[in-house]
């Protein structure tokens, strides 16, 4: 099935409205068909775009789906960036040629090669068709609800799904998107009190956010929590300030969110499935099929996620399956003992991980970082958790770092 292409709609429709930092819909489309007629690619045609996030990035990423040549992201961060066989490359901003006649979108023909994140393993290549992409958009907007005023700032790496959703759904929908090149805290702090409706984090950022002072924006209607549960001492903190959160589950291989909870909706889980989207628990693990799920997965995402559902059909994420720590026969979930040692408050936040041990077979241990100033004894630390944990769950050993290792998209680095 072909569609008209979203940005020339997004331009038809409202051409005066604000799409991409001061650009209008009529600037943006204007842009990109030059954009495009510069860049000369043809339709099936890979084409990589190393750019930094920001404007020259969206206007390349635009002209390609205008020409039916398929995107190649290029995490810029990475020392040998994957390019997916990418034909060509685009490493500086494009010119204006000749403007192009935008073709329209074919819901089968992919649309953009995008990477995964690579948290347990090297980095993937997901094929995501133009059908994944508004499907993804349709159900994001069910869930969160749109508004023609809508501006969301997006400071996520565009090399990944995340980022890459907030451009395509701003089309779609025909509302702004501001693009920031990396996450800067007060950068971000002031844009939402500038008026920005939307804001897409992780744990990290949003306590970023919190800690720099954010509190009752005057038009933040959602603070979107992804890449990885957000601990109910950091939900605590966000109600408290009045920051309306809603979190979300999610992965490449099915174009972003599959499940959402409501704007300002503080439970601690994943929310129910998004719109047209079935979820269910076999053998323990997050199983997924949606028109968002990418081709290559199989009619059947097996996502190699843990989780359960509550009687609401709301989805808690207990972690990923190759994490689970046996310990004497025991399973642990790091993400459940992380959750505990986060609610301490001297701790900003904890990496929990499963080391060999001739006894156990594996035995817990931790890695915390302290809130700016705060002093804590590990010994202190280990009976805070024997009062909320199992025995067996209790870390045997927490070192204390001034850091975390974590992906470019802020997703704590496990493997």
């Amino acid at each position: 099935m072909q569609v008209e292409p979203w940005l020339p709609r997004a331009a038809r429709r409202r051409p005066q409205a604000r799409a991409l930092g001061t650009l209008t819909y009529a600037e943006l489309d204007e842009r990109v068909r030059r954009a495009a007629g510069a860049l000369g690619a043809q339709p099936g045609e890979r084409v990589a775009i190393a750019l930094p996030p920001g404007g020259e990035f969206a206007v390349a990423l635009h002209a390609c789906m205008l020409s039916g040549a398929i995107a190649v992201p290029v995490d810029l961060r990475l020392p040998d960036p994957p390019l997916a066989g990418a034909h060509r490359v685009v490493d500086a901003p494009l010119g204006d040629g000749p403007p192009i006649r935008p073709r329209p979108h074919d819901l089968d023909a992919t649309a953009i090669v995008v990477h995964t994140s690579g948290t347990t393993s090297a980095p993937r290549a997901v094929e995501l068709t133009f059908g994944n992409w508004l499907w993804s958009a349709l159900g994001s907007g069910a869930a969160l609800g749109t508004r023609p005023d809508d501006i969301w700032l997006c400071a996520l790496p565009l090399s990944h799904v995340g980022g890459l959703s907030i451009l395509l759904r701003s089309a779609i929908y025909a509302t702004a998107a501001d693009v920031h090149e990396r996450w800067d805290t007060e950068r971000a702090l002031a844009a939402i009190n500038a008026g920005a409706t939307l804001v897409s984090v992780v744990p990290t950022t949003l306590a970023r956010l919190l800690d720099a002072g954010l509190s009752e924006a005057p038009r933040l209607r959602c603070a979107l929590v992804g890449g990885g549960p957000c601990p109910p001492a950091l939900l605590d903190r966000a109600r408290a300030a009045g920051v309306p959160v809603a979190q979300t589950y999610g992965l490449t291989e099915a174009c972003s969110q599959v499940t959402t909870a409501r704007p300002g909706d503080m439970q601690p889980d994943a929310g129910p499935a998004l719109f047209c989207t079935r979820v269910w628990i076999e053998d323990g693990e997050i199983c997924v099929t949606s028109p968002t799920v990418a081709l290559q997965a199989g009619p059947v995402l097996r996502t190699g996620d843990l989780g359960r559902f509550d009687d609401e059909g709301r989805l808690t994420v207990a972690g990923r399956r190759s994490e689970t720590i046996v310990t004497g026969g025991e399973n642990v979930a790091p993400t459940e003992v992380e959750a505990v040692l986060e609610a301490h408050p001297a701790v900003a936040e904890a990496l929990v991980e499963g080391r060999p041990d001739p006894e156990w077979g594996e035995s817990i241990a931790a890695r915390v970082v302290l809130r700016d100033g705060a002093r804590l004894a590990e010994a202190d630390l280990r009976e805070f958790c024997a009062g909320r944990l199992a025995g067996f769950k209790v870390p045997k050993a927490i070192a204390f770092v001034p850091d975390l290792p974590r992906t470019p998209s802020g997703k704590l680095l496990r493997r």
